[in-house]
């Protein structure tokens, strides 16, 4: 405990409230917006239904990440965490069923990277997440360092790359993630166009304890792959410092590969509508994470949020319309979870999506594509949910139903220490605090029971691929 409080002191959070303590006066409060406090009746019910049951709540977040440990798609993990929420959502009275489908499968393997000018020492590094190998023994090679695209040429052939492109400060951080995660994304083919070795990229983060963070690289096919890892802040800034005295070597070795496509589900938990059955609203987070850590914050907590806001409605009597839970397989490497639900789904009626998928802190927001239609029938449901509206979201597993004109609505939770362990070996249950999850859940909740009882819904929006 003393140690738990002397990080938290370290990274400026507040230590975690314990699951039996009484919640606060308004809301767990976030400094990306004010304390959550819905002035609607129905959403006041469902908070404290949910700090009522707030023990329970964590508790399965803990069960998910204690019992299936990380779920990287393909992976032991990834079975369990398949087997445990649908006894979950069977043991909640809740009709269930496993959409199968096929996912990558990638093995992240040893990996190690040494300094070996002008002193040899070694380094912390993950591997990105679908990185090919590289050759047996590693690579050597000196380092250049970019710190914009637009850097790159021919002074970067038969080197080694680091990107050490800062991720910039500021709330809420989601804001600056894009920028920064593009040269995670795709800075390896960018750089072997150019004749680069391998990359190294700085850690997509505003803090860091010296702690790596993974994520995917994804290589164009008019490209050569080369191997790609990720080193924390610290390094980078050091390395940097270094190339500019003079030359610096390193030994990149990772021994990751790809192996054939697995089998898995979606998991699909269904409360029928009273009147309206045929009309979905839909609730969801990914069952899958990165292969570090617990998977605790990204994205165990939408799961849990998804799961128990289901079973805060169905206590609550039967709605209009039906409210499905869908855990979504391969969100963080294919995203094939979200694409075979809408294969398989995409034809039924749905009349809303939402997803949570930015962490477990106290609900601030709501972000949503929706066409004047669809706008004006979501905004009246959110009007005393005591969260703020920004004109665009939604969620990478409803991404195909967004296309399709599905209208779509991300949960914005208080995201100002997301980062500081997303796909990290920190993304673990203790940083969830559970009145916050608990909160959070009860924004899912109230949302999903207002636009399964609303007025008649407007029809979908116009197909937008290129939102």
């Amino acid at each position: 405990m003393n140690l738990l409080l002397a990080l938290c002191a370290a990274l400026a959070v507040a230590p975690v409230a314990a699951a039996n303590e009484p919640p606060p006066a308004g809301s767990a409060p976030g400094p990306t917006g004010a304390p959550w406090a819905p002035t609607d009746p129905d959403w006041q019910a469902f908070r404290a239904a949910a700090q009522s049951a707030r023990g329970r709540i964590w508790d399965r977040l803990a069960e998910l990440c204690d019992v299936a440990g990380h779920r990287l798609a393909g992976s032991p993990g990834q079975v369990r965490a398949e087997r445990l929420t649908a006894e979950w959502l069977r043991a909640d009275g809740l009709t269930v069923s496993l959409d199968p489908l096929k996912v990558p499968v990638w093995v992240r393997g040893p990996a190690s990277l040494v300094l070996v000018a002008p002193r040899p020492e070694p380094l912390a590094l993950l591997a990105l997440g679908g990185s090919v190998a590289t050759p047996a023994g590693g690579v050597e090679a000196p380092v250049v360092v970019i710190r914009e695209f637009s850097e790159l040429g021919p002074q970067v052939k038969g080197k080694i790359v680091l990107f050490d492109h800062p991720m910039r400060d500021g709330l809420p951080t989601i804001d600056h993630y894009g920028e920064a995660v593009a040269f995670r994304a795709s800075g390896a083919s960018k750089a072997a166009v150019h004749g680069a070795l391998a990359v190294l990229v700085r850690s997509v983060t505003t803090r860091s304890l010296y702690t790596p963070h993974t994520g995917g690289v994804f290589y164009d096919e008019k490209s050569p792959r080369i191997p790609a890892a990720a080193i924390p802040t610290e390094e980078a800034d050091r390395l940097a410092r270094m190339a500019a005295r003079g030359e610096v070597r390193v030994r990149l070795d990772l021994q990751a590969e790809t192996r054939p496509d697995a089998d898995a589900v979606n998991v699909i938990g269904e409360l029928r509508g009273a009147t309206r059955p045929d009309e979905i609203v839909l609730l969801g987070g990914h069952l899958d994470s990165w292969d570090v850590g617990q998977g605790a914050h990204d994205d165990g907590a939408g799961v849990v949020e998804s799961v128990e806001a289901l079973r805060l409605i169905a206590a609550r009597g039967r709605p209009a319309r039906t409210v499905r839970v869908v855990l979504f397989a391969n969100e963080e490497n294919g995203l094939r979870g979200g694409k075979a639900y809408f294969a398989a789904h995409g034809k039924e009626r749905h009349v809303a999506a939402i997803e949570s998928d930015l962490g477990g802190g106290a609900p601030q927001g709501w972000g949503f594509t929706a066409d004047v239609a669809q706008r004006a029938w979501l905004t009246p449901r959110l009007a005393g949910s005591g969260m703020y509206l920004r004109d665009s979201g939604g969620g990478a597993d409803i991404s195909p139903l967004n296309d399709d004109g599905v209208l779509s609505i991300g949960l914005l939770p208080d995201d100002s220490h997301y980062f500081d362990v997303h796909h990290t070996h920190a993304d673990t249950v203790d940083k969830v605090d559970p009145v916050a999850l608990a909160d959070a859940t009860a924004a899912m909740a109230a949302l999903a029971w207002e636009l399964a009882n609303a007025p008649a819904a407007p029809a979908k929006a116009a197909a937008r691929p290129d939102r």
